[in-house]
């Protein structure tokens, strides 16, 4: 903020397994520094952070949150803190990966009872891909059966030495030690001398002085091992364990003072752009920002959030949209922490803030100074893996429901809204069922329709698997002038990649060249419906090599029917299958459930390609139809007792067995005849 230098800044995301205790620590944060004048809890739900009533329905985090909060270090500095809280629930992970982005830190925080789990792997792998310093916050000691050294030893076992303890608690869990900047009970002399001479160690090896100074026998000063620290935590060497109990106020000022130690400012972090070029991440640099999420809201409208990564941000300013090529005039620059929010007169490198009734600016947008052009690389969302078909109860809404879910989808990139073209369909799809439940009600609350919601029919396709020959004269008079058309062509498979469909092998003037395009135009019509189950036809290669016209009856509608018909003809001789998409899909799930997900997969006419063991977790890589993975999401929650996850993502299409397929095509069969009937 304004009135803090940069280097005063920490920006932090907190992430972790739902449930694991990352909001409930968030909490305990904001009312320790006076955020919040009570301590909020999810479960009750008075929590500060989860506010909505979404999320204090389900009990669940489901939209990344930032909170600016101002802490008095003790060594007198204030420090400009951003915490962003984040979900733990796998159908909101695309929240994860916008916050993450944006964040210079992460702590990942794990319930000593539950241990490690499917989401902490899942933040773990996100926090890898980004390199993203982090620190781990172990919280539920005071559960049954929780033990920090065990729990310690498991992430030691998992994710190596690198992770080392920062504090300890006591014997009896009353207290937090911190190691460096505490006093050590005697009862835990010998573990922290144990914790401090691995410190010490890696603060030495991020500076050649220091090693010298170490490997020579000297002990490090306060100040040369915090800052050796700091080093190995910014580029990965270390991961400081820390511990903390939130709902009795244990850890948490310990907390806050070894992140404002070890954890990085935003003029310490490497920041490029999109081309690579360094961004200064000063004040007197030109402005830099990126907009992570967008938000529809009820009294103010549009709010832009967006990360400050160098320059300086002013009210009542104008600033350059790169990505539009456009300049936007802003007025308030707001501040806000949950539901509250302060209107300030300028931000920096590290703030997070909301720009309200922003015109062009849409989610991922890049906005800088005018006269300049930095671009930020576009946020790598994941892809949606479950869909739904939704279609109107009342006949005239489609217009409303389909701008009601693009609104929705323009501020939660993970969803996808489409018209698909083959079945007809609008269809809505996300991370799971409970991310599309939540879009459908807030789609209805805003548009103020009913809808009703289906399984998605499947895209199937039809080719052949034999050369064929086809033909048809299509020859109509009823007074005045006829209709004469007649075609000869050759069906052929295509290999694939190979898009030249159509050859015209035609010898002489039996059919004159200028009816070429109707032709082409009729073969393109007989394939926009196999005769299976009415599916198009792919991978087919057309050759016409022979007809007839008439002088005066011929005309392009004639060959454009022939054409057409003639594909009919010659398809149902040229063997024809019908084909589904298959999906590859990566499931995540612990040992235990490993022989229950595996036979359902089998059931589902899935083909395993390959398993690999994870730290207690199994990652299956399979091909499954798409015709079996529309309740996917919610199948494998049940499975695993909400433990599982997994991703998708379209692979080929490939023949549907025999006895599946007849099913299909006989329903088909049954539509159409249902359609014709009425």
């Amino acid at each position: 903020m304004k009135d803090l230098p940069v280097a005063q800044t920490r920006n932090i995301a907190i992430v972790g397994h739902t449930g694991s205790g990352k909001t409930t620590l968030l909490d305990a944060l904001l009312f320790k520094l006076g955020a919040s004048d009570r301590l909020g809890s999810p479960a009750a739900g008075t929590s500060a952070a989860d506010w909505n009533d979404e999320e204090k329905e389900r009990k669940i985090t489901i939209w990344a949150k930032p909170f600016t909060v101002r802490y008095e270090a003790r060594d007198g500095k204030p420090v400009n803190f951003v915490f962003i809280d984040t979900p733990g629930y796998a159908d909101f992970t695309g929240q994860l990966t916008a916050a993450t982005s944006v964040a210079d830190a992460a702590l990942l925080v794990i319930d000593a009872a539950s241990g490690i789990q499917v989401g902490t792997f899942r933040a773990w792998r996100r926090l890898e891909e980004l390199k993203l310093p982090r620190g781990i916050v172990i919280t539920g000691l005071d559960k049954e059966n929780a033990d920090f050294d065990g729990m310690l030893a498991r992430i030691q076992e998992v994710w190596g030495r690198k992770c080392v303890p920062i504090e300890i608690p006591t014997h009896d869990r009353s207290r937090i030690i911190d190691i460096i900047e505490g006093q050590i009970p005697d009862e835990l002399a010998g573990e922290a001398e144990q914790a401090m001479n691995v410190l010490e160690e890696d603060a030495a090896e991020e500076d050649d002085a220091l090693l010298e100074k170490y490997l020579g026998g000297e002990h490090l000063s306060h100040d040369e091992l915090v800052g050796g620290l700091r080093v190995a935590v910014r580029r990965g060497h270390l991961v400081p364990v820390f511990e903390a109990e939130p709902l009795q106020g244990i850890g948490i000022s310990e907390l806050l003072e070894e992140l404002y130690h070890l954890f990085p400012s935003p003029m310490e972090r490497a920041i490029a752009d999109a081309e690579g070029r360094p961004v200064d991440p000063s004040p007197e640099a030109p402005l830099a920002a990126q907009v992570w999420r967008s938000v529809n809201d009820a009294y103010v409208g549009q709010l832009s959030f967006l990360r400050i990564y160098g320059g300086t941000l002013r009210a009542d300013s104008e600033i350059f949209n790169v990505n539009k090529g456009q300049k936007e005039r802003i007025g308030f620059v707001h501040v806000v922490n949950g539901r509250k929010d302060i209107s300030v007169t300028e931000a920096h490198a590290g703030d997070i803030v909301a720009l309200p009734k922003l015109k062009i600016t849409q989610n991922g947008d890049s906005l800088c100074a005018p006269g300049h052009s930095i671009r930020f690389a576009p946020i790598d969302y994941p892809q949606p893996v479950m869909s739904v078909a939704v279609a109107p109860k009342s006949a005239g809404d489609d217009d409303k429901i389909g701008v009601g879910l693009q609104r929705v989808a323009e501020e939660d990139p993970t969803l996808k809204v489409e018209r698909n073209t083959e079945t007809k369909e609008l269809i809505l799809s996300g991370m799971g069922d409970i991310h599309l439940d939540i879009a459908v009600g807030r789609m209805k609350k805003r548009s103020n329709v009913d809808v009703v919601l289906s399984t998605p029919k499947v895209p199937y396709k039809e080719t052949i698997t034999a050369r064929a020959e086809g033909h048809y004269k299509h020859k109509k008079q009823s007074g005045g002038r006829g209709q004469y058309g007649e075609v000869y062509i050759r069906l052929s498979p295509l290999p694939p990649g190979d898009d030249d469909w159509f050859e015209d092998a035609l010898v002489g003037t039996n059919v004159p060249r200028n009816f070429l395009p109707a032709i082409q135009k009729g073969l393109l019509e007989g394939m926009s419906r196999g005769i299976l189950a009415g599916a198009p036809v792919v991978q087919t290669k057309v050759t016409i090599y022979d007809g007839s016209h008439h002088e005066v009856d011929s005309s392009e509608i004639a060959f454009k029917i022939a054409a057409a018909r003639a594909f009919t003809n010659g398809m149902q001789n040229a063997r024809p299958v019908l084909l589904e998409p298959i999906m590859r899909v990566r499931i995540t799930v612990p040992d235990k459930y490993m022989g229950d997900v595996t036979g359902d997969l089998n059931h589902k006419r899935g083909r395993i390609l390959n398993i690999e063991a994870n730290a207690g977790l199994q990652v299956i890589e399979a091909e499954i139809p798409q015709a079996e993975l529309f309740k996917y999401s919610s199948e494998l929650r049940s499975i695993t007792h909400g433990q599982g996850s997994f991703e998708a993502a379209f692979a080929r299409y490939d023949t549907v067995p025999n006895h599946v397929a007849q099913k299909v095509i006989a329903e088909a069969q049954k539509n159409k005849q249902a359609e014709s009937d009425e």
